[in-house]
């Protein structure tokens, strides 16, 4: 067991998964997750959520090492969803004297995925109502739809520490050696980027509090340069560019729409571009592509026609983007069509759903091959995107 120090009264009990290779059956996570659970140890013990089923007896000891003979007074509820709610009902059975702490719509929703008699047993919390359990008070704030609608977080008032939920989360086992933002923004756009105006709204509460430390139910605890994590939750919920560069997700069926775009890179390389990332739909890990769209200023899209549409993989890209409130870019558009090309205006009647998308016009048309026609038209294509830099 790693080390699980946080304070001296607060423990970690969480778990990694080095085995899982898709996170929620869809994200890739090539380093495993980390499924984080906390212990206050006071006059009354506290466990922050429980964990998922797979790394339940894991769990189950740091709990029980943590306890040292004494019993489980009260389980917070932050979040319902399975990887963290897995075990409320064993700990139910292996406690039956412990209270659960939730709110309102935690407690309608319990009995979706548990049988559990809750008579004496629930304490309703509502905004800002605290619990003392001794030398900690913990007080607690809703985060509706960050990202379901029961989810709120405990800030407990002596130590200072946030107790966030799945905010500030992010890919990868705590023993993982690599970059946090990449794959915390990753694991944002992913699971909560549709939500950008409640992330907003919490952050807003989260300002009016002294936060020394930021224990996430994924990832990391996050103890130093913590205005650097909060920065980038603010530019990721409002649907700010991060970076200044172009990203080009293309998706090209035999390799000649693909081969535009690497044309296209060379150009708006050799043009100053300071950025130009190139990925390949089809073939690469959409839940990047999605990171990308938002982490880049500028966005072209190069795919080719197909059933009088667009090939599949943009149009599931596309899809993605619009689930999750894509906004505020400017968007150049190429496409490739051996004959009734149709994959420009299928890319963009899905982009003029989305808010405030600026459309470079005239798109790129690709006549199966790239000719030198395409490469006059994607000179202008660059120099419009990077409109003078």
């Amino acid at each position: 067991m790693k080390d699980t120090t946080i304070t001296d009264n607060i423990l970690y009990i969480g778990a990694d998964d080095k085995d899982i290779r898709l996170f929620e059956s869809q994200y890739e996570v090539p380093n495993g997750m980390a499924y984080n659970s906390y212990f206050i140890k006071d006059e009354k013990n506290v466990v922050l959520d429980t964990i998922d089923r797979k790394v339940t007896d894991t769990w189950l000891e740091n709990l029980e090492k943590a306890l040292e003979g004494e019993t489980v007074d009260y389980l917070v509820v932050s979040h319902l969803e399975p990887d963290h709610a897995y075990n409320i009902g064993l700990l139910v059975e292996k406690y039956p004297d412990m209270k659960i702490i939730g709110n309102t719509i935690t407690f309608n929703m319990l009995p979706n995925f548990f049988d559990i008699d809750l008579t004496d047993k629930k304490i309703v919390v509502k905004e800002g109502d605290t619990i003392n359990i001794g030398k900690h008070t913990l007080q607690f704030f809703m985060a509706p739809m960050v990202h379901w609608p029961e989810v709120m977080v405990t800030y407990e008032q002596t130590e200072k520490i946030l107790f966030s939920a799945d905010g500030f989360g992010k890919f990868g086992t705590l023993d993982t050696k690599e970059d946090w933002d990449c794959e915390a923004r990753r694991y944002y756009f992913g699971i909560v980027g549709k939500y950008g105006a409640q992330v907003q709204a919490l952050l807003k509460k989260a300002s009016t509090l002294d936060i020394k430390m930021i224990c996430p139910l994924h990832g990391p605890i996050l103890k130093e340069n913590l205005g650097h994590y909060i920065e980038k939750y603010d530019i990721w919920s409002s649907y700010q560019p991060e970076d200044d560069g172009v990203f080009i997700a293309c998706a090209s069926i035999y390799g000649n729409t693909f081969k535009a775009a690497e044309k296209l890179k060379e150009m708006l390389e050799e043009k100053g571009a300071k950025k130009v990332v190139l990925t390949d739909l089809a073939r690469e890990d959409m839940a990047e592509a999605v990171e990308d769209a938002f982490r880049y200023d500028k966005i072209i899209l190069a795919a080719s026609s197909y059933n009088a549409g667009v090939f599949v993989p943009m149009q599931q890209f596309l899809m993605k983007l619009k689930e999750r409130n894509y906004q505020n870019r400017k968007i150049g558009v190429i496409e490739n069509g051996s004959w009734a090309p149709s994959a420009a205006k299928t890319m963009k009647s899905i982009l003029q759903e989305m808010k405030d998308i600026t459309i470079i016009e005239p798109s790129v048309t690709i006549p199966s091959t790239m000719k030198q026609e395409t490469i006059i038209q994607m000179e202008k294509l660059a120099e419009s995107i990077l409109g003078g830099e």
